[in-house]
Order: structure tokens, then C-alpha cells, then sequence
């Protein structure tokens, strides 16, 4: 049990049930002993794996993606390259090094690097030793400022803090972070009050007429996020690009998982010493785009994005440059990436733009 296990504990003894997205904050950002506060997650030996850990082709096509769709926007003289959770900073350390190839766009742009974690700016600091451009860390995207943008975020929507309401035979009940009977353990428990209608109506309409025992999962910080978006592509051109984890159309069920050394473990058994994620809802997500006034673009499975960006080509010309056991390992890159059992077809990509731009690479 850790100690911020303790003290949501003793929350709950005081407070009541909490919902899950206050878990999942508390879990996942709390500044001294939130999972992503106190260590550096990514890599085969850590916890979990991400695209640009597994190939550079990945960010490498990200990079010339973003060049594109500078190019899209008019190629102005300033420009904000924006990364959402940025990891190792591999992702943008590969997006860069690609990005030369156009000296304009490098010329062009100022990176700005959205982490909470203390541990992974300091990685991502070493990652982007070498940047041609110039690198600033910030709180949250509001905090960049107003110029033209491109925004990226790959497995970033997927940790935004989610909520889980339970169809019951006496209609929508919140599901919470409570105690259990002995009040020795952190376990789900139903609110007992119906949710206030606001609540509800974020609840997918495909879903609100479920049957009994389906569970809906929102997440309240989307909707937000697509508002800021809307305000600020109004202003500026600009683009965000998302690959995450997660279904093209609303679905029902619990997504909330929780993973510590490459192993699926209990959500609410270790708060700050696992991942918590939930699958990402696209259809929620291009709804609140739109109604923001964004034009939006798939979502499109990971492989058919990375394939008509020419994921395959860029494989082959590496490959062309090996020999027996690093072309062999391309090719398992390769099939990590666009297998339809691996990551290509779970993951998703979707584009929110500002109005009346070209149709973004990548999406036809």
C-alpha cells in the first residue's frame, strides 16, 4: 500500500466516495507521489512502450506530417510546435530530425513541451540536446502563445482522468472510488443519487438508453480542450493531431486500466504506482470538436495513417542500409506499428483544424 494510497484513504474516510477522474488525478499527478511525479515510465525496461520508443519512423513521419501541414497553413514566419505529454522526448527529437529537411519550417518554429513530470523533463531535456529549434516546458497548451500552431499528442488523451456511470434498473448511477466493508481497501461503490442531468448529457447519445449493467465512460476534460482549440484555430491557423488508444464510434464498457512493469494490475489497488488509462472516446471527441467549430479529419486507423504517410517506403530505405538482423528488426518495428493485432488498428488517429484548410496528409 503506498502512502498516497493512505491519504486518498483517509480522504474518502472524511470527504465520502470520490469520483474516478479525482482518483485518477490524484493517482496520476499529485506533485510528490503521483505516478508521473516520481519516475520515468516509458521504455522496455519500465513501464510501458509507446510508438516512437518502438521506431523512429514513427516520429520521424510525424515530423514531415507537421511540415505538410505548415505548408497547409501558409507557411507563416512564426509558428508553435506544441507536444502533449511528450515522453522521452523521442518523438520530438525524431520529428525534428526529420523536419530539416525543410529549413523554413525549422526556422519557423518554436517547440513548447506540455509535461507535469519533473523525472521526464529532465530526459526530455537530454533527448533535445541537439534541437534546431528553440525548446521551452509549459504547464498546459493555453500557456503557448498565440501564433500559428501545430499540436501533437500521442497517448495523451488516453490519461486524461475519466468518470464511469453504471445503467442500473433505477436508471444512471455514478461509479466511485470508495472503501470496501472492512474500509481497509480503496474499491469501487455506486453513488446513491441519480446524476445531475448536465452529467448525463455528456454521456454519449448512443448510449443513454442502455441496457442495465452497461457501463458509460466520459471524460470531462475533452470537451475543454476542444473549446480551446476552437477559440484559438479561430484566431490562428492551426492543426492538433491525436493517436491514442480507442474505438472510431461510442462504446459501452470499463476501460480504466492500470499498468506497472508491462503487467495489467488493480486501477485502484496502488495509486501512484501504476498508469491509469481508459480507452479514448473519437466520436465524443470529433463531436465536441465540431461543435467548437473545428473541421475534423478520421478518425483513421494508425495503419492506414502511417501507410499513406509511407511508413512502408521509409522501412525499406532503412532497410536498405542493414543487414540480417537489423532488417529483421525493421520489419518486427514495422509490424508493431501497422499489424492489424498490434497497434494498428487499436489505435487511431484524428485531426482538428482550423476552418477551410487543405484536406491534412495522412486522412484522405
Amino acid at each position: 500500500m503506498t502512502a498516497l494510497a493512505e491519504r486518498i484513504k483517509g480522504r474518502i474516510r472524511s470527504e465520502g466516495p470520490m469520483t474516478l477522474s479525482a482518483f485518477m488525478a490524484e493517482a496520476l499527478f499529485d506533485p510528490t507521489e503521483g505516478f508521473y511525479a516520481t519516475r520515468d515510465p516509458i521504455g522496455a525496461g519500465a513501464d510501458f512502450v509507446t510508438a516512437p520508443e518502438i521506431s523512429q519512423m514513427f516520429g520521424e513521419l510525424i515530423g514531415l506530417w507537421c511540415v505538410q501541414a505548415w505548408r497547409d497553413m501558409g507557411a507563416p514566419p512564426r509558428l508553435s510546435l506544441i507536444e502533449l505529454g511528450p515522453g522521452k522526448g523521442t518523438m520530438m527529437a525524431d520529428m525534428l530530425r526529420a523536419a530539416r529537411l525543410d529549413p523554413d519550417f525549422v526556422r519557423a518554429a518554436r517547440v513548447f513541451l506540455v509535461e507535469a513530470s519533473p523525472a521526464l523533463k529532465t530526459v526530455q531535456g537530454r533527448s533535445l540536446e541537439a534541437s534546431p529549434c528553440p525548446i521551452a516546458w509549459i504547464g498546459a497548451v493555453e500557456d503557448a502563445p498565440e501564433t500559428p500552431a501545430l499540436i501533437v499528442g500521442n497517448e495523451y488523451l488516453d490519461c486524461l482522468p475519466i468518470r464511469q456511470f453504471l445503467m442500473t434498473p433505477d436508471g444512471w448511477r455514478e461509479r466511485l472510488a470508495g472503501l470496501d466493508p472492512d474500509g481497509e481497501r480503496v474499491a469501487y461503490v455506486l453513488s446513491n443519487a441519480a446524476p445531475h442531468p448536465d452529467d448525463v448529457a455528456l454521456i454519449p447519445e448512443s448510449l443513454r438508453e442502455a441496457e442495465p449493467g452497461t457501463v458509460a465512460e466520459i471524460r470531462p476534460a475533452s470537451a475543454p480542450l476542444a473549446a480551446h482549440l476552437g477559440e484559438r484555430f479561430a484566431t490562428k491557423p492551426g492543426r492538433a493531431l491525436f493517436i491514442d488508444y480507442g474505438p472510431a464510434q461510442s462504446e459501452g464498457g470499463d476501460t480504466l486500466q492500470a499498468i506497472a512493469k508491462h503487467e495489467k494490475t488493480d486501477p485502484l489497488a496502488e495509486p501512484g504506482g501504476a498508469d491509469l488509462t481508459a480507452r479514448v472516446d473519437f466520436a465524443a471527441l470529433a463531436d465536441a470538436a465540431r461543435a467548437a467549430g473545428l473541421d475534423v479529419a478520421g478518425p483513421v486507423t494508425q495503419a492506414a495513417f502511417l501507410t499513406a504517410l509511407g511508413v512502408e517506403h521509409r522501412a525499406a530505405a532503412l532497410s536498405q542500409k542493414q543487414e540480417g538482423a537489423e532488417r529483421s528488426k525493421i520489419a518486427r518495428q514495422l509490424f508493431r506499428l501497422t499489424g492489424d493485432d498490434q497497434m494498428g488498428a487499436l489505435f487511431k488517429a484524428i485531426c482538428l483544424s482550423s476552418e477551410g484548410l487543405p484536406a491534412p496528409a495522412g486522412f484522405a
